[in-house]
């Protein structure tokens, strides 16, 4: 009975430290920040209160991304039970444009060597205006928004004001000791280990409330997207986006061309739809879909008019062009371009399909028959019962009934050519041997 009780107050003493051990969630971005990465922070950060963890640790690397996402991140970041860490990592990496702004809202900001922050001046989809033009109402509007938030989020966090304001106006980055200096982010660590023995004992404000960090002995899980997340992340994607949409134009046409092949068009539908939702987070050049359009329209009219290559010629043309031209990104956001290598390979693919493929299947279409009435003539055979003038011949090993054309009659065995057909009976024509 003793040894029964010394046992089970050991496994007491042990589970207790076990069970009050701290846990740390940590999330990665990096790439664009868009609607999938939003639901998966928000998410995250409900998950980590719901566990009573101790914080969370986003793990950050974009070159920005869209506002609206952006402000959605923050104001989670503001409305948060749970303290969050934003670590811009790992060397090398940045928190610019949109990712200035996430870093900044976090309860403690951290970089590690070699990173940098900044350049969150807001563009304007689809444009390239100079960023100093005072004559565009649109673009200053947005200017006046973005630092207005930029300097909403900095008081909120005891940082910069007056940086934040000037990465917005300015498009000012620096490094990571810089932005130590200026009061931006808190403080460098060389790994996320190294981060949780720095901010160990810090006491930080909650909301309503004030927490002290126990984040020394904590143990880190990573949270990782869901399934949903992460199709929804490589949708938007602008090399995917662009994809989705040629495969869902010629799904559309193959269907349109060879009705009830019903396989193409189904595709074709799912991949336009998905494309649409890609791109509905993209700054779309409109002039640029109507010429990959007309490209498509000049290799269909390659098929029914003889032109000597200069219909395909054209459509390759227009095809290319319109691609580069399909998502007009603004400088400084060139990550919401489409890859010069995708715009190849798919103008190559889709010029070698109409110039080889169809042009092959053109070619087996206009070939002379060689089944049914048509294909008989101009056949030779040989003569098996003398016509005089009506007799029987032999083709390919079939026999069959034949008449000299030319009324004279014709020997066993001579060669003979197939002129025409009447019914059943073979017209034909001696031959020199």
């Amino acid at each position: 009975m003793r040894h029964r009780i010394i046992v089970s107050l050991f496994l007491l003493l042990v589970a207790v430290p076990i069970a009050a051990q701290p846990r740390v969630m940590r999330i990665s971005i990096s790439g664009s920040i868009n609607p999938a990465s939003a639901k998966y922070i928000h998410d995250a950060v409900q998950e980590a209160d719901a566990e009573g963890a101790e914080a969370v640790i986003l793990q950050l690397n974009t070159p920005g991304g869209l506002l609206q996402s952006t402000r959605e991140i923050v104001a989670d970041f503001l409305s948060s039970k749970v303290p969050v860490i934003v670590y811009v990592a790992p060397g090398g990496a940045q928190a610019a444009s949109a990712g200035a702004f996430i870093a900044m809202a976090g309860h403690i900001a951290a970089m590690a060597p070699g990173t940098n922050i900044g350049a969150a001046h807001p563009v304007t989809l689809g444009e390239g205006e100079n960023i100093a033009d005072s004559t565009n109402i649109p673009l200053a509007k947005a200017t006046n928004d973005a630092a207005a938030f930029a300097r909403t989020i900095a008081e909120k966090r005891g940082r910069n004001i007056r940086w934040a304001e000037q990465s917005v106006r300015g498009s000012v980055s620096i490094t990571e000791t810089e932005a130590v200096r200026d009061t931006v982010v808190d403080l460098i660590a060389r790994s996320t280990s190294e981060l949780l023995q720095y901010i160990d004992g810090r006491r930080i404000a909650v909301l309503d409330d004030t927490v002290t960090l126990r984040t020394a002995n904590a143990t880190v899980y990573e949270r990782e997207m869901t399934f949903q997340q992460e199709i929804l992340d490589i949708l938007s994607n602008p090399n995917i986006a662009y994809i989705l949409m040629m495969l869902g134009i010629y799904g559309l046409f193959f269907e349109l061309y060879n009705p009830g092949a019903i396989f193409p068009g189904v595709v074709g539908g799912i991949c336009l739809i998905l494309a649409f939702y890609s791109m509905n987070t993209l700054p779309v050049n409109y002039a640029g879909l109507a010429l990959i359009l007309f490209g498509i329209i000049l290799f269909v009219l390659e098929i029914k008019v003889v032109s000597h290559g200069i219909l395909s010629i054209g459509g390759i043309i227009s095809l290319f062009f319109g691609s580069l031209m399909l998502i007009e990104a603004p400088p400084g956001v060139e990550f919401m371009e489409v890859s010069l290598s995708v715009i190849i390979t798919v103008t190559a693919c889709t010029a070698a399909f109409f110039l080889f493929v169809v042009g092959k299947g053109i070619a087996i279409m206009r070939k002379k028959p060689t089944t049914g009435v048509e294909g008989m003539i101009g056949e030779r055979g040989v003569v098996l019962e003398p016509l005089d003038p009506v007799g029987s011949i032999s083709i390919h090993g079939e026999i069959w009934k034949a008449r000299s054309t030319s009324g004279a009659g014709i020997e066993a065995k001579r060669t003979v050519r197939v002129t025409a057909m009447d019914n059943l009976t073979l017209l034909v024509e001696e031959q020199p041997d």
